[in-house]
């Protein structure tokens, strides 16, 4: 069986159970009448998880399933919010095995060790190894997860994911896995194909003035940046061209207002490549005008504030991730595609607002008539074997399923 990947939308006010049945029988329609290996199932927290998942593996069978909270959902179909997006997969070439645990926040480690323990280390010819993973989007731990994962599954395993959403609520995110649904939580969805899967990566932010250095931080707080309160220097760095657009920083009280701001006025970590950064999205202020970070952040980083109110940047770099992908794939001999997952950070859906499913459409323009399932995140993870750093904000995220079939 080559391998396939259907996909399913719905949304409506039925309840939790009706809109994911629906979900996942347009995806089972799709498969025409094909083995289902795998449902990966993206909820809006507008629906009670538990019917979700409950409702999904009934029409599927109880086949495996991955999945998460959302902030937004998307297929080659549809781009909505509020909704809940199932993709089936079934695939010969593909072998899944998925494992979740509990009390990720406090222990990241020792969460990744008892997945790992529940993974295989190796498939028989089945040589090539991709993990998603998925993990409560209010844990602050994306980086240290990928990081951990990459090293105690396997130097050799690419990994993509996200951090679960709850539609910008900030309360409450839960992963799933199988029959299991919680929040502090990781879950993780280790392919292991026959051939390799692609990943491609992409942020839309240019840096905005002079390199700044990270003086004083704890796990995800970021107090002082050049031995002065943090926000203070976001505001001296930001005051001019804010007040070009129209916004006067000193004036920002609102938590909404502040985490909107922080959208187009990021954290670009600088790497080891020039002229590359990986994006931290600064969440919120704290009294003492610290800023709350998507993930850890260390002393001793090296950073610029990043511009990203472009909204054609934000718009081509959707585009961008999937031409990585698929060049990937095509300089390995692969050029037919059984399908497309995306991982999206939910900032940019803020940013480019009515504009979104415009970016969606670059998905589509590189691959078209490829099926294709994503969701909005909270933060995104990609990372390949021999990279030290895998967290990614305001990024769009592609894992693209070759169908099988090499060039000759």
């Amino acid at each position: 069986m080559p391998t396939k990947l259907a996909t399913g939308l719905c949304i409506g006010d039925g309840g939790a159970a009706v809109v994911a049945r629906e979900a996942a029988m347009q995806a089972k329609e799709e498969l025409k009448g094909g083995r289902v290996d795998l449902s990966i199932v993206y909820s809006s927290s507008e629906y009670d998880h538990r019917e979700v998942v409950d409702a999904v593996r009934k029409v599927t069978g109880n086949a495996l399933l991955i999945g998460a909270s959302s902030a937004g959902e998307f297929t080659e179909r549809k781009v909505e919010s509020g909704s809940v997006a199932v993709g089936l997969l079934s695939s010969d070439e593909i072998k899944v095995f998925t494992a979740m645990a509990e009390g990720v926040t406090g222990d990241p480690e020792a969460a990744v060790k008892e997945i790992a323990a529940k993974l295989p280390d190796e498939v028989a010819s089945y040589p090539c190894m991709t993990a998603i993973v998925l993990i409560d989007g209010l844990s602050g731990v994306g980086e240290e997860v990928a990081l951990l994962a990459s090293y105690i599954l396997d130097r050799e395993v690419s990994i993509v994911g996200g951090m679960a959403g709850d539609d910008f609520k900030m309360k409450e995110t839960f992963v799933f896995c199988d029959d299991r649904v919680a929040t502090d939580a990781l879950s993780i969805c280790l392919f292991a194909s026959k051939m390799p899967l692609f990943t491609g990566v992409k942020h839309g932010h240019t840096p905005l003035g002079r390199a700044l250095k990270v003086t004083r931080a704890q796990a995800n707080v970021l107090y002082e940046i050049n031995d002065a309160p943090a926000w203070d220097v976001w505001k001296e760095e930001t005051a001019e061209i804010a007040r070009n657009r129209g916004m006067d920083v000193e004036k920002l009280v609102d938590p909404g207002e502040i985490a909107q701001f922080f959208t187009s006025y990021t954290l670009g970590l600088a790497t080891e490549k020039e002229g590359q950064y990986k994006i931290r999205w600064p969440v919120s202020i704290n009294d003492d005008d610290s800023l709350n970070l998507a993930c850890g952040i260390a002393e001793g980083s090296v950073f610029r504030i990043m511009d990203g109110s472009d909204q054609e940047n934000q718009i081509n770099a959707a585009e961008g991730a999937a031409v990585l992908a698929k060049e990937s794939a095509e300089n390995a001999g692969y050029f037919e595609f059984a399908g497309m997952l995306v991982f999206d950070c939910a900032v940019r859906q803020l940013m480019l607002g009515s504009r979104f499913s415009e970016a969606v459409d670059r998905f589509k323009k590189v691959l078209p008539g490829v099926p294709l399932l994503g969701w909005e995140t909270y933060g995104e993870l990609r990372l390949e074997p021999g990279q030290f750093s895998g967290f990614h904000n305001t990024t769009s995220v592609v894992l693209l399923l070759p169908d099988g079939n090499m060039a000759a």
